[in-house]
């Protein structure tokens, strides 16, 4: 079970009992803040600290606030590359170990690979979900846990806000999608199990999520407010079980969402906020004793009914020990200190919660061990055997959901002119992209002549007639499709470059139901993300350097008629032996 008890449940609790009020209320709280350092960031980092936190540097943050936890994001210049994050991460500990009853940070990160990773190359980038839910592989989960898990550890992370838990039922659903292991509960909880056991085995806290499940939903709880209408019911049978089995492989962390469960609690609160649902079915009906973290507290789901001051106090009501990244630290800690001094909070309720922290950074062996050292970088991350692993996990993924009078593979004697166009999503964090160029330059290493023509997500007429032109020159295109709707201009392209003649093979580069809206195109996989690992995966299989045996972990529904099912999960070709 997670989170049980430990040897020195004792020590920890004489540290709380030592706690001032303020510093246990920091202890609660897992932040942001600028800079790649945590005494000397740049100016401008200094600037949007002051504007957002009231402080200038992360050594200042931890100082003033106290607080237990620090998350990394790529954006606010946490994560330029692996020696610079080691060092970050010594420098917070050396600040907060440095304070009179100093206690050691847990720092975390979103690092679920495939199209969300806040550490880029030269660490290791792995599939996503949805593409170790298409290999189905339990040994492939396993392996990028404990990889990825070690690759974290050495720079110093060690809570890491992956796996998502939720099953993805809901094709429309634009937050989760392929971040998920797939539509069925089964699957999910098996790799969800697996990669759990993989990430702790390197001594990193993994952290199922979103609890109780945001896999059906077709709003995105960072700018609304999600309401999910599953019944007790169906609840218990499609959202619980990977939790369920996240909690028995002794799963570390737990993610609350800001989505709304009628079925678990119609009071109209978010779960974040509801007492019923992580009280009451979390910790009393699932057994779990692990740190419940929220979401981010910065999102528009758990800040549409109530202030950002009330949020944090009623989190913690609910059950929540870990208040993540709120909009306005200053009135977060303030209100939580207040409803302590109001008696709205007991102290004991906030002890409850700083003792699970505080056992989880004990497990982590931060009490003993909170430095990384460069040398740890060096033999770790992005080393040659986790580059390859990443490889060969990748090459299980890709699935090939159409190959009509054997189009595929192509054979550069046959085809050597290739033309690779489409989309080019911004690139997940740290990896090369763009989409065209990487699958570009992995077809030519395979022995073709691959030019890439970046035609994006909507491309214009004069953009179309550029590409239908420089088809004219290849032998054969590879198109990349990306959300493809009933009215995206993707499909005017992809019509008009068939118009040519010229064998068209298409790549969903992100949601595989994309091959509903182009039912022309002969030769279709799907990738599941845009990110090198899976590109190169992809070049691989189009070429016959490798067969293709990944297999759809969601239905494709028709596009014409979503009630019926084009493709079922379980769907995926092969090429003749």
């Amino acid at each position: 079970m997670g989170g049980t008890a430990y040897a020195d449940d004792k020590k920890l609790r004489s540290l709380i009992s030592r706690m001032t009020l303020e510093e246990k209320v920091g202890q609660l709280f897992v932040m942001r803040v600028y800079g790649h350092s945590a005494t000397a960031p740049d100016q401008a980092d200094i600037d949007a600290n002051l504007k957002e936190i009231g402080v200038r540097t992360a050594a200042e943050l931890i100082a003033k606030y106290r607080v237990g936890g620090i998350i990394y994001f790529a954006w606010a210049h946490n994560t330029r590359d692996p020696h610079q994050i080691a060092d970050l991460s010594n420098g917070i500990q050396k600040a907060s170990l440095d304070l009179p009853r100093g206690l050691p940070v847990l720092v975390s990160t979103d690092q679920e690979h495939g199209i969300v990773a806040r550490v880029g190359k030269p660490a290791t980038l792995f599939p996503g979900a949805m593409a170790i839910g298409a290999s189905g592989s339990r040994a492939d989960a396993r392996t990028l846990g404990r990889i990825a898990g070690k690759e974290l550890r050495a720079l110093g992370i060690r809570q890491d806000y992956s796996p998502v838990a939720d099953v993805n039922v809901n094709p429309a659903n634009p937050v989760i999608g392929v971040r998920s292991f797939g539509s069925d509960p089964a699957a999910v909880s098996r790799l969800v199990a697996a990669e759990v056991v993989g990430y702790q085995h390197s001594s990193v806290a993994a952290t199922a999520k979103h609890f109780p499940g945001h896999g059906d939903t077709a709003v995105d709880s960072h700018y609304g407010f999600p309401v999910i209408t599953h019944t007790r019911a169906q609840w218990d049978e499609l959202d619980a079980p990977p939790f369920r089995a996240a909690i028995e492989a002794g799963i570390d962390s737990i993610m609350t969402a800001h989505i709304m469960v009628p079925a678990l609690d119609d009071s109209g609160d978010p779960a974040t906020l509801s007492r019923p649902i992580l009280t009451g079915i979390l910790r009393e009906e699932l057994g779990y004793d692990g740190v419940v973290v929220t979401d981010s507290l910065g999102m528009e789901g758990v800040r549409t009914k109530y202030g950002d001051d009330r949020v944090p106090v009623l989190a913690l009501k609910a059950g929540v020990d870990q208040l993540l990244n709120p909009p306005n630290l200053p009135v977060a800690w303030n209100a939580v200190l207040k409803a302590v001094q109001d008696g709205e909070l007991t102290e004991a309720r906030l002890d409850e919660s700083i003792l699970r922290v505080l056992r989880l950074k004990a497990k982590l062996g931060l009490f003993g061990d909170p430095y990384v050292g460069h040398r740890g970088v060096d033999r770790t991350v992005g080393i040659p055997a986790h580059l390859a692993a990443a490889d060969r996990i990748a090459d299980r993924t890709t699935t090939l959901l159409v190959n009509e009078g054997g189009l595929l593979p192509l054979s550069p004697t046959e085809v050597p002119k290739l033309l690779v166009v489409g989309a080019d999503p911004a690139s997940p964090s740290g990896t090369t992209g763009p989409p065209t160029g990487v699958l570009a330059t992995a077809l030519t290493e395979l022995g073709f002549t691959a030019t890439p023509l970046s035609t994006g997500t909507a491309p214009s007429a004069a953009t179309i007639a550029k590409a239908v032109a420089a088809a004219q020159d290849a032998d054969a295109v590879v198109v990349g499709t990306y959300n493809v709707t009933a009215t995206s201009a993707q499909k005017s392209l992809v019509a008009q470059l068939l118009a040519t003649g010229k064998p068209v093979v298409a790549v969903a580069v992100r949601n595989p139901y994309d091959v509903a809206h182009l039912p022309a195109v002969r030769g279709y996989l799907a990738s599941y993300s845009w990110t090198d690992v899976e590109l190169r995966a992809a070049a691989r299989v189009i070429t016959g350097a490798v067969a293709p045996s990944g297999r759809l972990p969601v239905p494709v529904q028709r596009a014409d008629d979503p009630g019926r099912v084009l493709y079922p999960v379980g769907h995926g070709l092969s090429y003749p032996a």
